[in-house]
């Protein structure tokens, strides 16, 4: 019977040592754990999701230089909640086993060209924002343009203005009214229906309204010889001559009246002159017809004596 060797025997008793599972191994277990798929993965890392394949199978010959490699599989590590650092040292020593003796920043390839920005949106948003621009500006220019003349405006009215020339004071209707009279002219003066003179006043004669009277009139037959008077102003002649009148003798009414009557009249408008005459034809006369030579008298015989 054969002798066994101790050592031998030891040796195949003793278990073998457990491997560790890869980076892509927990990966791949921790995605299927939050019931991830690469598609989402991929869409919230914006990592292609043919890399994260890779890295989950180990491919390396697959996957871009190992900075960035090693930068994928820490953003995905952080998605399906483990360690980044962990991670991130277990795949650089599954590359190669050498550690990097500066820390790198992650730098991350470029996302899939189909979730990139289409490059009409980004020349459209371009001229968009300069047509917004040019915009603004035109706006911003105009409303300077409408303020300047306000501002002006608002000077102008608050610069004090010369105060205007005061207008002629019309005379003061005072006084009592006098009717006279260069003629013989007949008159009547009544007050709101009732007769306060009535009859001919004569040259040098006078009548004078009584200041109770509230609306005298004056009814006259030959207003040319009369002489009227308010106070110490004298009225020019207060009506047509010839013609029966009949107005208020009331200051302010005679005053009125006669501001009107001296106010020169409208001037009448141009009469038009008469368009120039036609030039007549000129008549061609014709030279007179030569008049008929006379004719020639006979001529005279001798008258002989008969014997």
């Amino acid at each position: 019977m054969a002798k066994r060797d101790p050592e031998n025997e030891a040796a195949e008793s003793e278990p073998a040592p457990e491997v560790p599972p890869t980076v892509g191994e927990r990966l791949r277990a921790a995605r299927e754990k939050k019931k991830l798929t690469l598609e989402d993965v991929a869409a919230q890392t914006r990592i292609p999701q043919r890399h994260l394949a890779s890295i989950e199978t180990a491919e390396w010959d697959s996957l871009p230089a190992p900075t960035y490699t090693i930068g994928f599989a820490k953003n995905y590590a952080g998605i399906v909640g483990l360690d980044r650092t962990e991670i991130g040292d277990q795949l650089r020593e599954e590359m190669g086993g050498q550690r990097f003796a500066t820390t790198s920043a992650d730098v991350f390839e470029p996302a899939d060209p189909r979730r990139t920005m289409p490059k009409s949106l980004v020349i459209g948003a371009v001229i968009a924002a300069v047509l917004l621009i040019v915009l603004m500006s035109f706006l911003n220019r105009r409303s300077l343009d409408q303020s300047e003349p306000n501002a002006v405006a608002a000077t102008n009215e608050a610069a004090p203005s010369a105060p205007a020339a005061p207008s002629p004071a019309p005379p003061a209707a005072t006084g009592q009214v006098v009717l006279g009279a260069t003629a013989p002219a007949w008159v009547q003066v009544t007050d709101q229906g009732t007769t306060l003179f009535q009859g001919q006043l004569q040259p040098g004669q006078t009548y004078t309204v009584p200041a109770t009277a509230k609306a005298p009139m004056l009814k006259a037959g030959k207003p040319e010889a009369l002489n009227v008077t308010v106070g110490t102003t004298p009225l020019p002649q207060i009506g047509p001559a010839g013609k029966v009148t009949t107005v208020s003798l009331l200051p302010a009414d005679l005053l009125k009246t006669s501001a009107t009557a001296a106010s020169p009249p409208a001037s009448p408008p141009p009469v038009p002159s008469p368009p120039p005459a036609k030039p007549r034809p000129r008549v061609r006369q014709s030279a007179p017809a030569p008049a008929p030579a006379p004719e020639p008298a006979p001529p005279i015989q001798p008258v002989t004596n008969s014997q």
